[in-house]
């Protein structure tokens, strides 16, 4: 890297700390720092919804998927992401939304303990927090190969600095600081995903490169359906993203949750699908076509890197490093913020009971001392892990294969259709889902990855909804809790919410129903 390119890459971490400190002068409660009290306009919203669902995990395991396989990495991963957004923009956008405007909620998950009720509440945090952990560590893992392959620095120092980061500007600013530096990180990834599109272009046939590029690659690197990737992997995923995305990676029902209202948060969901389902296919373009340019890699993950290093000059990599880290640090930042409001607002009160009694200030210095602990923790358990292999084997192994069986009972469990789908069909779907995903990952030698994503998700999605047939749970305050997401409350309504609630956010406990929620 020249000198210009670490201009470029120093003036983004201070200007991402910079976002940081400036979106602290936004946060006054508590419900500033987790949803921003519904002052996100859905636009931005939408793209931040877009923008935290990426990492650098893109740009290296995926990377290595297209340079070895072809076009079907796009059908794979993010067409069936748009589409499953899509579909969740009419199914859930607006019922997360109004979760926090008619009953002033900060978690996503603080509603399970009157959907179903305190136990499983918190089965399915702890499960989720677990499951995140990892999840975050697999990121830093990938943001350090890439900072090790393009400046040769160790991988320790490129997790400690993206970490450092992070940590800094989400105590500081919040949800308010998460929103803002996604956009810039869109902008930045607009700027450096151009600029290696029309240097391939410029290597190879110019804009026709787009279709004469496939009979120049090796055969079925046109083919949807190729390599390790099957039909049945990609319905999988299908399924699976389809309540990931829509709120079971719970960062992501906070970008609903801080929309002003449910109707403007069914917008950020189109948005967030439309960019998925276009804006991907141009950055894979030159992953694809990297074997015209960098032939005969022998791992695939080093192929964006050496691909750069090619085709772009100084200044541009630097532009392009930074994308990577803004990949990372935007889903890890909207990761840490949203882990933070379930130990803050669901886990920390029921193991420390006083946390409940903090004042104002005390519960924002809890949250960021809270975000700092957990980005800390993912941080170290990087540093532990073996990078060969790592990341493949969290992404689609452990996070795909067991995001479902965490994730149906919190997302069904908003929909009027399951109303009689009490705590037992929770608990059972939850634990046979993850009992298929353990007897697949450790004592089926070779499963494959269809196997093991779809057979976890599809057996808890079996256990609910057969479960709650046969053995129904009626529930009065459950029925008023689904009612009152039907429809955005009215202005009086929602200013109503807002006195009551935001210096003193609700604790579900189980006794709370619409219109009088608990908050001791």
């Amino acid at each position: 890297m020249a000198a210009l390119d670490w201009t470029v890459l120093g003036a983004y971490f201070l200007v991402m700390v910079g976002i940081g400190l400036w979106s602290r002068k936004r946060i006054h409660t508590i419900a500033d720092f987790f949803t921003a009290r519904g002052r996100i306009p859905w636009w931005l919203s939408g793209i931040s919804h877009h923008m935290s669902g990426y990492s650098a995990i893109m740009f290296v395991t995926f990377a290595a998927v297209a340079y070895d396989h072809g076009v079907t990495v796009y059908f794979w991963w993010p067409l069936t992401i748009g589409l499953g957004i899509g579909i969740g923009a009419f199914l859930f956008a607006a019922r997360w939304n109004r979760l926090r405007a008619r009953h002033g909620v900060n978690s996503p998950l603080a509603y399970l303990a009157v959907r179903y009720d305190l136990p499983t509440q918190q089965v399915l945090a702890y499960s989720g927090t677990a499951l995140k952990v990892v999840d975050i560590a697999a990121k830093w893992v990938a943001i350090a190969l890439l900072l090790q392959g393009f400046a040769d620095i160790p991988l320790v120092w490129g997790i400690a600095l993206t970490g450092a980061c992070t940590m800094l500007y989400m105590a500081f600013g919040g949800l308010w600081a998460d929103v803002l530096t996604d956009f810039g990180q869109f902008v930045i990834q607009a700027v450096a995903g151009f600029a290696m599109l029309f240097a391939l272009f410029a290597h190879l046939d110019g804009v026709a490169t787009l279709w004469t590029m496939w009979d120049d690659l090796p055969a079925g690197r046109g083919d949807p359906v190729n390599g390790p990737v099957t039909t049945g992997l990609i319905m999988a995923f299908l399924l699976v993203k389809t309540f990931e995305y829509n709120g079971g990676m719970w960062n992501l029902a906070q970008r609903y949750m801080a929309a002003p209202s449910g109707s403007r948060a069914r917008r950020s969901a189109l948005l967030s699908s439309f960019l998925w389902i276009v804006w991907p296919f141009i950055l894979f373009v030159p992953m694809i076509a990297a074997p015209l340019v960098v032939p005969g890699l022998d791992d695939g993950e080093k192929s964006y890197i050496m691909l750069a290093q090619e085709l772009l000059p100084a200044g541009l990599i630097g532009l392009l490093l930074a994308g990577f880290f803004s990949h990372t640090m935007a889903m890890v930042a909207s990761d840490s913020n949203v882990i933070t409001a379930v130990i803050t607002r669901d886990l920390a009160p029921l193991v420390v009971p006083r946390v409940r009694r903090l004042t104002e200030a005390g519960q924002l210095l809890f949250a960021r001392v809270t975000t700092v602990a957990f980005v800390t923790f993912s941080m170290v358990l990087a540093l532990l892990a073996d990078p060969d292999g790592f990341i493949m084997t969290v992404v689609v192994s452990i996070v795909a294969a067991t995001m479902g069986p965490i994730s149906i009972p919190l997302m069904l469990g908003l929909l009027p259709w399951f109303r009689r789908h009490g705590p037992r069909a929770a608990l059972v779907s939850w634990a046979g889902g993850l009992a298929v995903w353990a007897y697949l990952y450790w004592g089926v030698e070779d499963a494959g990855q269809t196997a093991n994503v779809g057979l976890p998700v599809l057996t808890s999605l079996t256990l609910y909804v057969v479960v709650g047939l046969v053995r129904p749970e009626g529930s009065t305050a459950r029925d008023a809790l689904l009612d009152s997401l039907d429809s955005d409350p009215s202005e009086a309504e929602r200013a109503e919410v807002e006195r009551r609630f935001v210096d003193h956010p609700p604790s579900f406990d189980g006794d709370a129903v619409s219109g009088t929620v608990s908050t001791r």
